[in-house]
């Protein structure tokens, strides 16, 4: 009972010490940048219908998809401990050819040059 007593002390003490220094350090210097809505560099009080580089859509569901890559790949160390891993590493397998093609798929077709 000591120790759970002495650990929640700490943790407790420590997240106060943490919280206070992080309110108290940083320096608030606000410019028009860091105080617009949007981070993305589109204007927030323009037309919203001006167009737009699908490019850097093109990037941002790349990037989607092979974060995905990694979250499917993650339980990958658990699946060798299985009765027959070789399915595991076969699937995993699987998806990382089909990921690697796709990939050589759009560097062939020019999907990832950002400047032409």
């Amino acid at each position: 009972m000591n120790l759970v007593i002495t650990i929640l002390t700490i943790t407790t003490i420590l997240s106060l010490v943490l919280a206070t220094v992080s309110f108290w350090l940083p320096q608030m210097t606000p410019d028009a940048e860091k105080l617009s809505p949007y981070e993305c560099g589109f204007d927030p009080l323009g037309s919203a219908r001006l167009p737009f580089s699908l490019r850097f859509f093109l990037v941002a569901i790349l990037f989607l998809l092979f974060d995905l890559e990694i979250a499917l790949l993650l339980p990958l160390p658990w699946g060798d401990q299985l009765h027959s891993p070789t399915g595991t590493f076969f699937w995993a397998a699987a998806v990382l050819i089909l990921l690697t093609l796709g990939l050589v798929y759009e560097w062939a077709q020019g999907g990832l040059e950002w400047a032409e």
